[in-house]
């Protein structure tokens, strides 16, 4: 009996012409037309035919043919198609319910978590954590799936041969007992089975009653290329059939016997697939007949000749040498007319070029277009870019459900609980744009961010809402409010709390305090929290992921608080939402299975970058390649092939773009070893560049899209604001932002701007300034004339009342409580030595004068931290320093004037001390480090020389040049006017733009 064997060349639409096709074989009779079944090889496959037989038809209503796809057969179709055959009465296919792939997956996770153990008792290894374990899990699930999708024996595992292998397989061996040994008992206890044990079950139980009761009604299996055995065995089964049909996609009949040899030796090549069905098969390439299809809107045939050639295996490449003496440079320009590839800088680039190569499209009201790429980064890049012409697009992959909002607010609400309430938690958490705490979202946002500025900016405050309320002032009104904020909050995380501050390991427990939570946050004074948070495509998804958690929560291990949203996060890997409706219905993105048997007329195939497209050939965690092998799996590169296969479809489309980026994260990348072949087949003929003619055309518009229309010259911002509102006081440590740089003098005192402090701070150098210098001015203020014995003792007694006020702050506590208690030792043993000399000591004096200027009196004020009188007659000044001290150079110019201008003010006594020489400026650098302390002369050896009266005569003069200066309202309180001499820290340089002018050359940089 005649096989009907078919092919539909490669450079054909699949789809249309497989609608055509049955058209004119059974569309006279419409009855006889719906008792057609075509089995394909996914659901999107199905749709797609569907689209076809609507445009083979013109629209016109028809009865289609049964559309079934091979990887989902619905076990009642078994008998629907012979029902009438006395034969298959009897023939029944009792199958067991899928197990869910979450169930399982807690399941197996339990087993590890176990063998885990087993093995800490027996060699003293750490427990693998929870979210390890369900990770290792899924990994697992993914392995059970490939040996039940080959219908192999676990038992087999234990015949291979262990000292032909690496040592670890022995550990990898007894590991894997976990499916070999543990797995088909729980299994069975469950009452389910796997969907690819399933599925497999379901095509050799098809195969086998179509063997013993053939059907009385065409069936055409068509777009398959049999990598699943049992979808190869059903093929088999069906070509067999008196009325069965088999359409493969693309066979090569080109390629002579011996290369057709190769290809079943390459797995890496797009024709291996075939060549391995036709042999398993038995069918010869000569029974293999032309599926009819028209030449309309296909590309050239010398196209497919072409990539044909290009693919061949590495043994075969010397038939290259053939073709290219054999074809003209007119037909190489022919095969590829319509072709262009784009090499793009980099991903950004390369998705702004596929977006305007769709927008293009969408000129011409019958076009369509598809990008097709495994690379999920660059598809939702080309989605973004999309937006900018509001076309959503439908990409098949969907978005992962870990980015989707309310995933998202799911982990991190686990996070901020689980971490104390950490600011950084807390407010990513509290900000979500989902979070409004049963309030209407304009105020609670109002009320989080005086909460933010109040006490979760700066040093960490002490964990949990207890630690909240404690950095409170309830004293004051407005703290009143944040303390009845934090405290709805707790309440609302009362049972979260209790979960995972009393150490529950039951995951049930967590996972209802958690939802409850959220969903509890999610409230506004208008609706409820399920509404919010369970709404549109994203919450469907996320409400669906939890209800699967919900149902398996009974088989879910142990778990600890502190491992939750690791857990929560991993259990989400791999889940995807995907919008079914409002999306182009012209344009789509595809991963490369979902493109199987597509229709587009512009086809994009994007990220053609090894590693990306195709793959990197992994081998798996559990098995080396010589294991797979053995076992009987297939080996990596067998994807590869089936990728390869892919592609070459889709190169055969009437005008075909091939992107890649030339660089991903800064790395430079290596083209598709794809591209590669057909960029030496080219370059063999002198062609290199030929379908590279038109990617300067889209990367140039690429680039001027994001570009202004024209050239914005940025200047350095020169704020003059009114002589009134200029300040008249000023410290004399703001002279020295004066002199540096204007503009943040104009910010921080006439705009009254001031940085807010980071999140969750380290102890900032001011933090242990000021509680050094409480301290020290506190042990001065109690021993004035002299240092008892036990000095050390009682300063640090003194310092552990200062700091005690931030005991509960365990960053400054540990991280400065050690260092002052150095700096306590170096003191005191310093302030022995200095009290022999001095006379009186005056800490933490506040004193001002008052200078002219041409608008009027102008106050110049200061807080020394000591003055000593000496005994031998005159003043030292002296400043403590926790941080850098500033150069003796600076202090001499003038750029650093702190002290010399204390100096001016001493000597005018108008610090409310006996006006007198100053014959000391001393900076005490307390570091607590090594030294913990030490003296240094502001004005070094030179200064020393000079005299303290005349470097303050300097400063002073500096002083009344500014003064002068800005007393007049043309003077712009400018930025950085000596770059040299800018501020180190700068607080406003943003503020300025600083970067923008300086770039540009407009400013002095």
């Amino acid at each position: 009996m005649a096989r009907h064997i078919y092919t539909v060349p490669s450079n054909a639409s699949f789809a249309d012409a497989l609608a055509q096709g049955i058209l004119d074989q059974w569309g006279a009779n419409p009855l006889e037309l719906s008792r057609v079944m075509v089995l394909l090889p996914t659901r999107r496959a199905c749709r797609s035919l569907q689209h076809a037989f609507l445009r083979a038809s013109e629209g016109k209503a028809l009865m289609l043919p049964r559309l079934l796809p091979l990887g989902d057969l619905d076990p009642d179709e078994l008998l629907i198609s012979a029902s009438d055959v006395s034969v298959g009465q009897g023939m029944e296919l009792d199958l067991p319910p899928v197990l869910s792939s979450l169930r399982r997956q807690l399941l197996l996770s339990q087993l590890v978590l176990k063998w885990s153990a087993t093995q800490a008792k027996l060699h003293g290894s750490e427990i693998i954590p929870e979210d390890q374990a369900v990770r290792l899990a899924g990994e697992l699930g993914r392995f059970l799936d490939q040996v039940q999708t080959e219908g192999l024996n676990f038992s087999e595992l234990s015949t291979l041969v262990p000292e032909d292998y690496a040592e670890h397989w022995q550990i990898t061996l007894e590991f894997l007992e976990i499916l070999t040994k543990i797995w088909p008992v729980v299994e069975e206890a469950t009452g389910g089975i796997g969907p690819a044990e399933r599925r497999r079950r379901l095509l050799e139980g098809q195969a086998e009653f179509w063997r013993n009761c053939p059907p009385e009604h065409p069936v055409i299996v068509a777009g398959s290329t049999g990598s699943i055995p049992a979808a190869a065995e059903l093929i088999g089964v069906i070509s067999n059939l008196s009325l069965g049909q088999v359409v493969l996609p693309g066979v090569d009949f080109q390629a002579v016997d011996e290369v057709w040899n190769d290809f079943l030796k390459d797995s890496s090549h797009p024709q291996h697939g075939l060549a391995t069905l036709l042999s398993r098969l038995n069918i010869g390439r000569d029974e293999i007949q032309i599926w009819p299809c028209t030449q309309e809107g296909r590309a050239p045939d010398e196209r497919v000749e072409l990539i044909q050639t290009a693919m061949r295996p590495a043994q075969s490449t010397t038939e290259w040498q053939g073709y290219i003496a054999r074809t003209g440079p007119d037909t190489f320009k022919k095969a590829l007319s319509g072709v262009t590839r784009i090499d793009c800088p980099g991903p950004g680039e390369e998705a702004l070029s596929i977006a305007l190569i769709l927008r293009s499209v969408l000129e011409n009201p019958a076009k369509t277009a598809a990008l097709i790429t495994p690379d999920r980064d660059l598809a939702r890049r080309v989605t973004a870019e999309m937006e900018r012409w509001s076309v959503k697009i439908d990409d098949s992959a969907g978005s992962p459900l870990p980015e989707a909002a309310p995933a998202v607010f799911l982990r991190l609400t686990a996070e901020m609980m689980v971490s104390g309430l950490a600011p950084i938690s807390l407010l990513s958490a509290l900000k979500h744009p989902l979070c409004a705490g049963g309030m209407a979202p304009g105020v609670f946002n109002r009320i989080l961010r005086r909460l933010e500025i109040t006490i979760l900016r700066g040093v960490r405050p002490a964990p949990g809402f207890s630690g909240l309320l404690a950095a409170l002032d309830l004293e004051k009104d407005k703290d009143k409010e944040l303390c009845l904020f934090v405290e709805k909050i707790a309440e609302s995380a009362e049972n979260f709390t209790r979960a995972i501050d009393e150490g529950t390991k039951s995951f049930k427990e967590l996972l209802e305090g958690h939802v409850g939570f959220a969903e509890t946050l999610a409230a506004t004074d208008e609706l409820d929290g399920s509404e919010r948070l369970w709404a549109g495509d994203d919450g469907s998804a996320t409400a669906e992921f939890v209800a699967d958690l919900r149902e398996a929560v009974a088989d879910a291990p142990e778990v600890s608080g502190r491992r939750y949203p690791e857990l929560i996060a991993a259990l989400m890997v791999g889940r995807a939402v995907r919008a079914p409706f409002g999306a182009h219905p012209r344009l789509s993105i595809l991963g490369a299975i979902e493109a199987r048997l597509q229709h587009s007329d512009v086809v994009i195939l994007g990220g053609l970058n090894e590693g990306s497209w195709p793959a990197e050939a992994k081998s798996g965690p559990w098995m080396s390649r010589p294991m797979r092998k053995d076992f009987g799996l297939p080996q990596p590169e067998l994807q590869v092939g089936l990728s390869a296969q892919d592609f070459v479809q889709a190169f055969c489309a009437p005008e075909v773009y091939l992107t890649r980026s030339e660089k991903v994260e800064g790395a430079p990348t290596v083209p598709s070893r794809w591209l590669l072949r057909i960029e030496a087949l080219l370059e063999g003929r002198g062609l290199k560049g030929l379908i590279q003619n038109d990617a300067e055309k889209w990367l140039s518009w690429a680039e001027e899209k994001d570009l202004p229309a024209q050239r914005i010259s940025v200047k350095p911002p020169a704020p003059t604001p009114p002589v009134s509102a200029r300040p008249r006081n000023l410290s004399v440590t703001r002279i020295e932002t004066w002199m540096r740089d204007p503009y943040a003098l104009y910010a921080q005192k006439i705009l009254n701007l001031r940085k807010l402090d980071p999140l969750d701070a380290d102890p900032s150098g001011a933090d242990k300034g000021s509680l050094i210098h409480e301290a020290l001015e506190i042990f001065l203020k109690r021993y004035p004339d002299f240092v008892p014995e036990d000095g050390e003792k009682q300063l640090i007694a003194i310092g552990e009342e200062v700091f005690s006020a931030v005991r509960d702050r365990p960053g400054i506590w540990a991280f400065w409580w050690p260092r002052f208690q150095r700096i306590a030792k170096w003191f005191v043993e310093e302030e022995r030595t200095r009290r022999k000399r001095v006379s009186k000591s005056h800490v933490e004096v506040v004193g001002e004068i008052v200078l002219k200027g041409p608008a009027g009196d102008f106050t110049l004020t200061a807080k020394a931290d000591r003055i000593d009188e000496l005994a031998a007659g005159g003043l030292a000044i002296l400043d403590y320093k926790t941080g850098t001290v500033p150069s003796a150079k600076n202090v001499l110019q003038g750029i650093s004037p702190q002290l010399p201008l204390e100096a001016v003010i001493a000597v005018e006594g108008g610090f409310g001390i006996l006006p007198d020489e100053v014959k000391e400026l001393l900076y005490w650098r307390l570091t607590g480090g090594e030294p913990a302390g030490e003296e240094k002369n502001a004005l070094g050896q030179r200064g020393a020389k000079e005299g303290v009266s005349e470097v303050s005569k300097v400063a002073l003069e500096g002083v009344l040049d500014l003064i002068t200066e800005f007393d007049y309202q043309e003077t712009p309180y400018s930025p950085r006017p000596r770059p040299k001499q800018a501020l180190v820290y700068n607080d406003f340089e943003h503020l300025a733009r600083v970067k923008e002018w300086a770039s540009s050359g407009e400013g002095e940089a």
